[in-house]
């Protein structure tokens, strides 16, 4: 029996996150023997504001290397670039044309993007949910992992195949999501009530997978808490501490309810700290890792290019079926 294929990417812009790797990498890497996956770095979705173009391009490559050196096998996953791969952008024109106005305009993304860029509102901003579908659709997806946020976007990705295999018979696999249950949503350490972003203006709320130990440290020990100084899970009256005892958790395997025991008694300074040292010493082969390849550029290449012509062979197969059924000359 066939593997269950899936489909993910995270989009070229800024540097990646802890929230980045265990909210999505770290469980790509638990995928890869049990599923079919293909792992993309979106840089086509990163033109939906303005970028420096070297500043993209390195961008591009040092999220392969972190995919890499996270624990992404090249061999066991398909590996490569959205760009390199044209059917993305053929198959995103196509489904343009079969997704409505109304559902585009009805994306809170779009909305919350739109309000943070108001002076760069432009159309692929406003029709990227297509060009995004047409990512997952041409591999056949079976899954997505997705986290709350994303929900929406598979939503209408699921109603274009629909709306597309109505009229022309079976021609994409209508995709799940994939959440796993031991996902955690990593939130802001300054702003524990808004996921940690790459894009977060204060420095402070965001742990970058490229920070050295002693600046991981230090934004910890900043890290919003509250004044009762008791280490105990409740998201809704303590979101600091509750965030910390999720990335503590999501570091160590430890249960909450092992945490609130393993820190029963003692103050925020001490947990703050053990929170920092975990992080730090799963980042710590990551990031050696991470280095070498960067600074082996003629083998990230190979990566890349091997990647872009494995993902292809799936890719231009499902755009020709969907050629042919509209009409279009193949």
């Amino acid at each position: 029996m066939s593997k269950k294929i899936i489909l993910s990417g995270i989009q070229a812009t800024g540097k990646l996150t802890l929230g980045n790797y265990l909210g999505a990498i770290d469980n790509w890497v638990k995928m890869q023997e049990e599923y079919e996956c293909y792992y993309m770095i979106a840089n086509l979705h990163s033109l939906t504001v303005r970028n420096d173009p070297e500043t993209l391009r390195n961008n591009t490559l040092k999220i392969l290397a972190i995919y890499i050196a996270a624990g992404l096998d090249p061999d066991k996953n398909t590996i490569f670039i959205q760009s390199q791969v044209k059917e993305h952008a053929e198959l995103g024109w196509i489904l343009d044309c079969y997704t409505y106005m109304g559902e585009l305009s009805r994306m809170t993304q779009f909305k919350d993007k739109a309000a943070k860029h108001a002076d760069n509102i432009n159309a692929g901003l406003f029709t990227y949910p297509a060009l995004m579908a047409a990512d997952i659709l041409l591999y056949q997806a079976d899954l997505v992992p997705v986290g709350e946020d994303q929900m929406q976007h598979l939503e209408i990705t699921r109603d274009i195949a629909e709306r597309f295999n109505n009229l022309y018979g079976e021609t994409f696999v209508i995709p799940e999501g994939y959440v796993r249950k031991a996902s955690k949503r990593i939130m802001g350490l300054q702003d524990p009530t808004s996921k940690m972003s790459k894009s977060a203006t204060n420095l402070n709320d965001v742990i970058f997978l490229e920070d050295e130990p002693e600046v991981i440290l230090k934004k910890f020990k900043r890290a919003v808490t509250d004044s009762e100084n008791i280490i105990r899970f409740d998201i809704e009256n303590k979101p600091g501490v509750s965030n910390l005892m999720q990335i503590y958790s999501a570091i160590t395997s430890k249960t909450i309810e092992e945490i609130e025991k393993e820190f029963e008694g003692s103050g925020y300074g001490n947990f703050k700290t053990k929170v920092a040292e975990a992080v730090i010493q799963k980042l710590e082969p990551i990031q050696i890792k991470y280095k070498e390849l960067l600074n082996n550029p003629e083998y990230l290449e190979k990566i890349y290019t091997k990647g872009a012509e494995n993902a292809r062979e799936l890719a231009s197969k499902t755009l020709n079926s969907v050629k042919e059924k509209i009409g279009i000359i193949v």
